[in-house]
């Protein structure tokens, strides 16, 4: 299943390197995105390098997920695709 990296879980002076804010495509409300809780996620760079993370958490009414990585993803990892496992 495809998933996008949307931005870093952050505050208005602060981010978390290691949280990132995931969409998935087709799921637009809060009921739907649950199911997706305890997933594993894989993000694979340009070079081949993979970084695993898992979704713990909703973020808000529109389905958005909240998903923590192993190591912190780069910057250019946002609007990029991630995999569900």
């Amino acid at each position: 299943m495809k998933a996008f990296v949307i931005n870093f879980r952050r505050g208005r002076h602060t981010y978390k390197p290691r949280q990132f804010i995931i969409q998935i495509q087709k799921v637009e409300t809060k009921k739907t995105a649950e199911k997706y809780l305890g997933k594993q996620l894989k993000w694979e760079s340009p070079a081949g390098k993979i970084i695993i993370g898992k979704i713990t958490a909703l973020h808000g009414n529109k389905g958005l997920l909240r998903a923590i990585f192993e190591k912190g993803l780069p910057g250019q990892a946002i609007n990029s695709e991630v995999e569900i496992k």
